[in-house]
């Protein structure tokens, strides 16, 4: 249960000065969520800034809300419905700072962009008394720009609502990689999916990868599906590779390489059939480099290799949030 604080108070849908609302009791700490709940590094490159510098760097709109603690109208700011940006990073307006991710957007209804979690260590909290009302206010964590207010009425996994000023924020979509000609794909399984998509991504040859779920019983499975093990399907990475520049051998060795292959259902404290060890070869020549490739490991294991050779399935992407979910945190290969 999330810590809070005694004082009960009304709230309206963001942060209107005549609450309608039901009695609700402010957040005070940001929530954990399963998915999502690793510590940002922290900020160590704060930016402090005279009120003179603040208004030649924003526009007088930006200056109101992130620098007056201001507040824009409802459905007027952009960054509101979820289908109109897709995968990407909403960063600080004011300073860059990354703060929410594309996939832990949702639509709330309220008229403000609203996030079920947010990249922690990226946002700070401080206690709201204005207008009468006891609230929990969200700032930049690096320049200390006013972003919105925190609730406790959002979705699973989280039950969060960070109600953010459009105007506070930039959106950076992502944007695929050019994939050269004759680049070829290969899906592998080693446990946890956030390090092994780190490893892959690399290695030398390697132009792109992504996180997702495959060798399941069915279709389009969501991350708290998998978890619950009534899926069947293994967390993966699909990886594109230069043929001229690498190979499915040298991506064997990789994969070797950056896991313990001799554990059943497990990768360290991970257990679960999702975290199984496996690869998808596409074809025979795949097959017999597989093949080969435990002959050439299996001496450098005390316990026998059990990885799987499963076929070719079908490699759903997993949520946006598991994407470059190392690079995203400034985080290293291991997932442990």
């Amino acid at each position: 249960m999330r810590p809070l604080l005694p004082a009960v108070l009304l709230l309206a849908a963001c942060a209107q000065e005549t609450p309608t609302a039901p009695e609700k009791k402010p957040v005070t700490a940001v929530p954990a969520a399963s998915a999502a709940a690793t510590v940002e590094p922290a900020v160590t490159d704060r930016l402090v800034l005279s009120d003179q510098e603040w208004r030649q760097r924003l526009t007088p709109e930006q200056f109101t809300v992130l620098r007056q603690q201001g507040t824009e109208r409802p459905f007027c700011g952009g960054y509101t419905a979820s289908k109109d940006h897709g995968p990407g990073t909403y960063r600080c307006a004011g300073c860059g700072n990354p703060l929410f991710d594309g996939g832990q957007k949702f639509e709330s209804g309220t008229g403000w962009p609203s996030f079920w979690h947010c990249f922690k260590g990226r946002v700070a909290l401080k206690r709201d008394a204005s207008h009468g009302m006891e609230r929990t206010e969200v700032v930049c964590a690096r320049c200390d720009g006013h972003l919105g207010h925190l609730f406790d009425d959002g979705p699973a996994p989280t039950g969060a609502r960070f109600c953010i000023n459009a105007v506070s924020l930039r959106f950076d979509p992502w944007i695929p990689p050019t994939r050269p000609p004759g680049a070829r794909m290969a899906v592998f399984a080693a446990g946890c999916f956030w390090g092994v998509e780190a490893h892959f991504r690399s290695l030398p040859g390697v132009v792109d990868a992504r996180v997702g779920y495959i060798g399941g019983r069915t279709n389009a499975p969501t991350y708290e599906q998998v978890c619950s093990h009534g899926t069947g399907h293994a967390e993966a990475v699909e990886v594109v590779y230069d043929p001229a520049i690498t190979s499915y051998e040298r991506l064997l060795d990789a994969f070797f390489q950056g896991h313990d292959p001799t554990t059943v259902d497990r990768q360290g404290p991970d257990v679960g059939d999702q975290y199984r060890s496996a690869v998808f070869p596409a074809d025979s020549a795949e097959q017999a480099a597989f093949q080969a490739a435990v002959t050439r490991w299996q001496p450098r294991f005390k316990a026998p290799i059990v990885t799987r050779s499963e076929p070719p399935a079908t490699f759903w992407p997993a949520e946006e949030y598991h994407q470059r979910y190392q690079a995203k945190r400034g985080l290293g290969i291991g997932c442990h």
